[in-house]
């Protein structure tokens, strides 16, 4: 299944502000949380590989921005990262964003014991995509251990070197990506990376704007929420079986949603 249909107006487009856009000459995607589910990655690259090549033949250049949280929860984080290691959209700028599941696993490598959380959330299904037995709940020490250095001997270097090389923002004209967020008031420069990552509330409910246009995940949402100062494009692909992308050009908006 795949569906495209158009956002509604920008919410600052009421005559007071002008509607946010991204650089003229570019069309951007945003992809939201893909969390193991491969296949439904490859119908989404394959999605906006055809658009894409519509819109370089309009004269357009193309940007991609994956919104992070790549890994946990689906069943196959290890081949989802393998494909996005490995140019996933060939001839388009792609910029991949760190989210708090790559995070805690970068946390897991580095310290498993004081990071053991990271399996009660999608890591074990991570792990098991590896080849990786382990339990949910697990937090001895010694078989926390035991697990991070299974990891490191099964994890392939481009794997790793991938998550340690994730960004916590992109700017794009108007637009600013980031995996949960931003904390209201905070200028875009001094953020803290853990609010970019985790933040719920207050960013969730604020109406006023912000510095960009934030365009986000992390939190699931039946359809793509759209408001005056964010726009949430995480419908949950690991639990609803539907992937979704923002396409953005000029100061037009757009989604592409694929299915199971």
């Amino acid at each position: 299944m795949r569906s495209w249909f158009p956002a509604r107006p920008p919410g600052r487009g009421d005559g007071r502000m002008p509607a946010p856009s991204v650089p003229d000459g570019v069309c951007a995607y945003a992809i939201g949380d893909i969390h193991g589910e491969r296949k439904l990655l490859d119908s989404m690259l394959a999605a906006i590989a055809g658009d894409a090549e519509r819109r370089r033949g309009d004269g357009l250049g193309v940007v991609a921005v994956f919104l992070g949280d790549y890994i946990d929860r689906g069943m196959d984080s290890c081949g989802v990262l393998d494909r996005l290691c490995r140019e996933p959209l060939p001839g388009v700028e792609c910029h991949f964003l760190l989210g708090n599941h790559e995070a805690a696993m970068l946390d897991f490598i580095e310290d498993p014991v004081r990071a053991s959380e990271w399996l009660n959330y999608g890591g074990a299904e991570a792990l098991g995509s590896y080849g990786i037995r382990a339990s949910v709940g697990t937090s001895d020490p010694s078989r926390c251990k035991a697990l991070r250095d299974s990891l490191l001997e099964r994890l392939p270097d481009e794997h790793l070197a991938f998550l340690k090389a994730l960004k916590p923002m992109v700017v794009l004209g108007d637009y600013a990506f980031v995996h949960a967020g931003v904390r209201p008031g905070r200028p875009l420069a001094r953020q803290r990376t853990d609010d970019l990552l985790t933040i719920r509330e207050p960013f969730l409910s604020w109406l006023r704007p912000h510095e960009k246009m934030i365009v986000h995940g992390h939190t699931v949402t039946q359809s793509p929420e759209v408001t005056a100062t964010r726009i949430g494009i995480d419908t949950g692909a690991y639990a609803t079986g539907v992937l979704t992308a923002l396409v953005l050009c000029g100061a037009g908006r757009s989604f592409i949603q694929v299915g199971a």
